[in-house]
């Protein structure tokens, strides 16, 4: 006869400031993405007048829907 052991999901415990750190982190990066992928562009750019940015990410604009012509 054999005896069955299940295993017991334990949740994980995260404390507040690094949740805090977590979400915090996670929206600067979502920030620096949305700015060059739908907003660095000719004036507004941090590189100067460079379209750089811009031709780099020229695709993935259009396939998120921000127009740039």
């Amino acid at each position: 006869m054999s005896v069955q052991t299940h295993d017991v999901a334990t949740p994980v415990v995260v404390s507040l400031p690094k949740a805090a750190l977590m979400l915090l982190s996670t929206a600067l990066l979502a920030l620096l993405a949305y700015y060059f992928i739908g907003v660095d562009e000719g004036m507004t750019s941090v590189f100067g007048k460079t379209m750089y940015v811009h031709e780099l990410l020229h695709d993935a604009r259009h396939f998120l829907g921000f127009p740039c012509h």
